[in-house]
Parts: structure tokens; C-alpha cells; sequence
């Protein structure tokens, strides 16, 4: 007898290991690389949008997740442990998916460098050099981000052959001239540069780490509406409703502070998922977004760009392709939402 495969036949097959899903003896869609997963969980909670996304794409086999710092007092979550409380975050997720036995977690720094030559050692940077390291697989390793780079750029000065050995997708680092305007009202370093621009330092003044790097004007692109989430997120199942309540959380935050958001919600984190699971099928990229090669600016120590005519090129990414991106998130949950 030949049996139907269907997508939904393959996404239960491959969540049905450690998930609980009914099982299927075929499978279409294999891993065709690794990913590591870094993000400060326990404050914007579009990383938890990723996250959930990510764990659900059988194109990709994700060999880690690193929970990382915010920067010190941040609104999010002000404490001192924030890297420890990302993992707490991760792991509620994994747990809710079922693929606890799957899915190893590692905490990062709950601080910066204090040196851009001198290292955090963290589980999670070890976890990275030894994911990096490996010669018992040929899949090629992308290495996540969308926080800091505190863990990969200690995992860098521990092991610096990793920069031979992976690629960087980074949300990340402000709008370059001649390619995007600064948003109204912006001040100081982009978000996720602040939290450690030692670190970003690190990376993209010293390393060769080849890097896909997202800036604020195209992450700035990924906006969901209230009505959407009402719509196409809350109602798919459990994960739906969880995700949902992440925002709704924040909103009710904002409006006892009588701060308004508007009614659309910036899921700025999810392009780690498109530039990495989405590929294309034939000569693998991510070809529905388009970018531009730069030489990789010097970072200052305020946090702003400088030219370098001796920087390594690097993908700036410009448009992203928002509607793959979030139809490809809205019709994987709701193929799992009765599970």
C-alpha cells in the first residue's frame, strides 16, 4: 500500500519523536542544517515567536538553545539573572512543544565582557565551540541571534577556528547611510548592539565570522496587527494561545503606564527563522529577501557604525519577505493546535 504524505504527515512525523505526535513511517522533508538558537527570552517576547517557529521546521535541526542577557535594567526584566531567566522562558517553551528530551538549553553571561579580547566562559559559549568544532556531520551550522553577542563572541575568543565553521545571522545594529532613515525619535545604540557593544565589537572588528546581519530598518518590516493575532494566532491551540498572551501581557503593561503601542506589534526576531528554514529548495538561500554586501563596519565604543575599507563583506539585509514568514508560522501551528 503507498500512503499519502501529506506536510501535515511530515511535521507530526518529525515532532512526533519527542512530542507525542502520532508517528509516520515516511518523511519528506529532512534537516539540511544546524542551527543554535540565541536569544534574550526573558524580555521581548518576539523571541518567543522564533523560538516556537523554529522547533516546528523540519528543515532545520536545531542542536541548541542559548538563553542570554539583556542589558543592565532593562524594562523587560530589570534583575541580574536575565540570562537565567531566558533559559526558564526557553524551557517553558520546549516543555509545551514536548520536545524536552530533544532540545538541549544552555544559559549564557548574565553579563557582558568587560574586555573585547577576554571571553564569558558560559555553558552556552562552550556549547557553541563544541557544536562548531564537530566532524561527525556535514550539515552547515547557523549560529542565531537575536539578542547580544556575548556568548558567540566568548565562544569566538575561546575557540577563534569557529569563524571557519559558521555563519552569524544577527537581528541586530543600526541603519546604514545610503541604505535606510533612522526611525522618529531614535537615540543612542540600536537595542540589541547595547546590550553588549564589547561584544558586537568582538565580531565584527576582530573575528572573520561571516555574518547575515538584519538591521533595525528590515526587522523594523516585521509587523503582525492585533487583528492578526486575534485572528490567525490565539485560536491555534495552546502554543496559539501562549504566544498570544506574550503580547497581550505587554499591552496591558503599557496601558497601566498610559502607553499606547498602536494596534500592530514589531515580531522582530523571526527573520532568523526565514533566513534559515525557509531557503529556497533548489540551490539553497534565503532568495525571497533581498540584501546588500557591505565591508563590515568598525564599531565604535558608543555604539556607531565607522567605515573599514579592510572589513571582511557581510550580508546587510534590506526587504524581507514577511508574507512567507508569517504564513509559513500561522499554518504551522495550526496543524499542530488539536496536539
Amino acid at each position: 500500500m503507498i500512503r499519502k504524505i501529506t506536510y501535515t504527515t511530515i511535521l507530526l512525523f518529525v515532532l512526533g519523536a519527542t512530542s507525542g505526535f502520532a508517528q509516520q513511517d515516511t518523511i519528506l522533508i529532512k534537516p539540511r542544517i544546524r542551527v543554535m538558537i540565541d536569544n534574550d527570552f526573558s524580555g521581548d517576547p518576539d523571541g518567543l515567536f522564533q523560538l516556537v517557529h523554529h522547533l516546528l521546521s523540519p528543515s532545520v535541526k536545531i542542536t541548541g538553545v542559548i538563553g542570554s542577557h539583556l542589558k543592565k535594567n532593562d524594562p523587560f526584566d530589570p534583575s541580574t539573572v536575565t540570562a537565567d531567566h531566558a533559559v526558564e522562558k526557553a524551557t517553558e517553551v520546549i516543555r509545551l512543544l514536548g520536545m524536552e528530551r530533544s532540545v538541549p538549553v544552555y544559559a549564557g553571561s548574565n553579563t557582558g565582557l568587560d574586555n573585547s579580547q577576554v571571553p564569558k566562559v558560559s555553558a552556552a559559549a562552550q556549547a557553541i565551540v563544541r557544536e562548531a568544532m564537530r566532524t561527525d556531520t556535514k550539515l552547515p551550522l547557523y549560529i542565531v541571534c537575536g539578542a547580544g553577542l556575548t556568548d558567540v563572541a566568548s565562544a569566538y575568543l575561546i575557540e577563534p577556528k569557529i569563524a571557519e565553521k559558521i555563519t552569524l545571522v544577527w537581528i541586530g545594529g543600526p541603519e546604514y547611510e545610503g541604505l535606510a532613515f533612522l526611525p522618529p525619535g531614535s537615540k543612542g545604540p540600536e537595542y540589541n548592539l547595547a546590550i553588549d557593544i564589547k561584544a558586537v565589537q568582538t565580531v565584527f572588528n576582530s573575528s572573520k565570522i561571516p555574518v547575515w546581519q538584519v538591521p533595525r530598518n528590515a526587522y523594523r518590516q516585521t509587523l503582525l496587527s492585533y487583528s492578526e493575532l486575534s485572528a490567525r494566532i490565539k485560536p491555534q491551540g495552546k502554543v496559539g494561545l501562549y504566544l498570544y498572551q506574550s503580547i497581550e501581557k505587554l499591552m496591558g503593561r503599557l496601558a497601566k503606564v498610559n502607553y499606547s503601542i498602536g494596534e500592530t506589534y514589531i515580531i522582530g526576531d523571526s527573520p532568523l527563522v526565514l533566513l534559515t528554514a525557509l531557503q529556497s529548495s533548489f540551490e539553497a538561500d534565503p532568495s525571497s529577501s533581498d540584501y546588500v554586501l557591505r565591508k563590515s563596519p568598525k564599531i565604535n565604543d558608543e555604539g556607531f557604525y565607522e567605515a573599514n575599507a579592510a572589513g571582511r563583506t557581510i550580508r546587510v539585509y534590506t526587504r524581507l519577505d514577511t508574507r512567507l514568514m508569517f504564513d509559513d508560522l500561522f499554518a504551522k501551528l495550526s496543524l499542530i493546535k488539536n496536539n
